[in-house]
């Protein structure tokens, strides 16, 4: 295979043989997507020691050098230097409203990590389902090109002999190009479902294993429905985000409160006069100390207060409005999966009669042929009958498979862990606990290293243009 699809599957690394476990807990551990919310949780986390951080100390050294009057003269300079420490000891309950909000982001990031896990592994499970049902249907068309070349062939020597005619040949002729038509567009799509594969679970999709038992599912719609509106992790996150929306306000209007805070300062200040160390700390030098409670109350504030104030009400309506509109999409995936689930097991059930019934006809159909009693149209119709349902149960049984892990998605319950799938699984309160009181202005982690940029050039210069099949 020289095809550019096939090039990026050496690219990508060696042959690798999967299960489905396998391939999730591949995913699970290196894609990308996943990362990338995990790094957004670990950003939210950053938000609580924000919060705490107002009602910490806060402390400032100044320097200063000042000349007075324009003549630069020693005795018109003057350098001054002080320390002060402020520690807010009332700020109408902003600290704590605000660290409340902080936490109930941190709560929807981490659910919405959650939905990010469930929608990487379903499409690890819709990826891994396809190349299984494309390759079968890749061999069902193979063999069907190998079926009617040897029926074209058989046309074409009972033609010579006299038994056959010439529309009977053509019909044979057609058949077979349309059969081989059939085999390139489920190549394509074989090639198609290994690119997803390998997108999503970082390496080439290779001698994947068939796949395993379902887990268990809800059992109605109405089940499915219950759980959805309990679990599913994108409708937490947008009721956390309400619920952080909710604290913004009440954040804001403690604004309308008296603070209270105390202050601690000692300033030096030396005139110039005297280059003698004794005369930095006496001649035209003295210290001064100051410390105090300052109460704060706001009278009039321009009307600012009150606007971001109606600003944030609006936000939080916004937040109610997407909760009902999250909760209206999560119970149309559930029912949806449901009915999936449903209408593919059906489906498998009257495709498998279909199956038996046609092999059962094409076998009759065929020693009826050889003896004269059938014609060619009618050999070829039965072919094409028993490969057409075929593939409908190859697809049925990937529909059933997918639809009840987009049910498993939907209900929140698409996890790794959740699914005893052996991954060592991540931790997102584990970052939290470790920056929460943090205090220490330089106490920061290492920057992460850059990714090394793709060889576009080599793929460029390598790769065919257009699928080689």
């Amino acid at each position: 295979m020289t095809s550019l699809a096939a090039l990026a599957l050496v690219l990508a690394g060696p042959a690798h043989a999967d299960t489905l476990a396998q391939a999730i807990a591949a995913a699970y551990e290196t894609n990308p997507l996943i990362a990338a919310q995990r790094a957004v949780v670990r950003q939210t986390d950053e938000f609580v020691p924000q919060a705490l951080s107002f009602g910490r100390p806060v402390i400032d050294a100044t320097v200063a050098q000042q000349q007075n009057g324009l003549d630069f003269q020693d005795n018109g300079r003057t350098f001054a230097a002080g320390i002060n420490l402020n520690q807010s000891l009332y700020r109408g309950g902003r600290t704590r409203s605000a660290t409340n909000a902080a936490d109930n982001r941190i709560l929807a990031a981490r659910a919405r990590l959650r939905a990010t896990e469930n929608n990487v592994l379903l499409d690890v499970v819709t990826a891994y389902s396809d190349v299984l049902r494309y390759i079968a249907v890749v061999d069902l068309n193979a063999n069907q090109v190998k079926v009617l070349e040897r029926e074209l062939q058989a046309s074409k020597d009972r033609f010579e002999v006299g038994d056959l005619t010439r529309t009977d040949v053509a019909q044979s002729d057609a058949r077979l190009a349309n059969a081989r038509s059939n085999l390139i567009s489920a190549q394509g799509q074989l090639q198609a479902a290994r690119a997803a594969y390998a997108r999503t679970v970082g390496r080439p999709a290779e001698d994947l294993q068939p796949l395993p038992p379902l887990p268990p599912l809800p059992g109605t719609t109405g089940q499915a429905v219950d759980l959805a509106n309990a679990n599913n992790p994108a409708l937490l996150a947008a009721r956390f985000d309400e619920a952080a929306a909710r604290y913004d306000v009440s954040t804001i209007e403690r604004e309308r409160l008296p603070s209270v805070g105390v202050g601690v300062g000692l300033d030096y200040q030396k005139s110039a006069g005297g280059s003698s160390a004794a005369s930095f700390f006496n001649q035209g030098a003295f210290f001064t100390q100051n410390a105090g409670i300052q109460l704060s109350v706001p009278l009039y504030q321009a009307g600012a207060v009150s606007s971001r104030i109606r600003e944030a009400q609006q936000r939080r309506s916004q937040l109610l409005a997407v909760i009902g509109s999250t909760g209206r999409d999560v119970t149309e995936q559930a029912t949806n999966a449901v009915t999936q689930v449903t209408t593919a097991r059906a489906i498998i059930a009257s495709s498998q009669v279909a199956v038996d019934a046609n092999a059962l006809a094409l076998e009759g159909v065929t020693q009826e042929n050889q003896v004269g009693t059938r014609t060619i149209i009618e050999l070829l119709n039965a072919q094409q009958e028993l490969l057409i349902t075929q593939v409908n149960l190859v697809t049925a049984r990937r529909d059933e498979y997918v639809g009840a892990y987009q049910l498993l998605a939907a209900v929140g319950a698409a996890e790794a862990a959740a699914l005893g799938v052996p991954v060592q699984e991540y931790d997102p309160t584990a970052n939290a606990k470790r920056v929460r009181h943090k205090w220490n202005d330089f106490d920061t982690d290492p920057n992460p290293p850059a990714l090394p940029l793709p060889d576009n050039d080599r793929a460029t210069k390598s790769a065919p243009i257009g699928p080689q099949l």
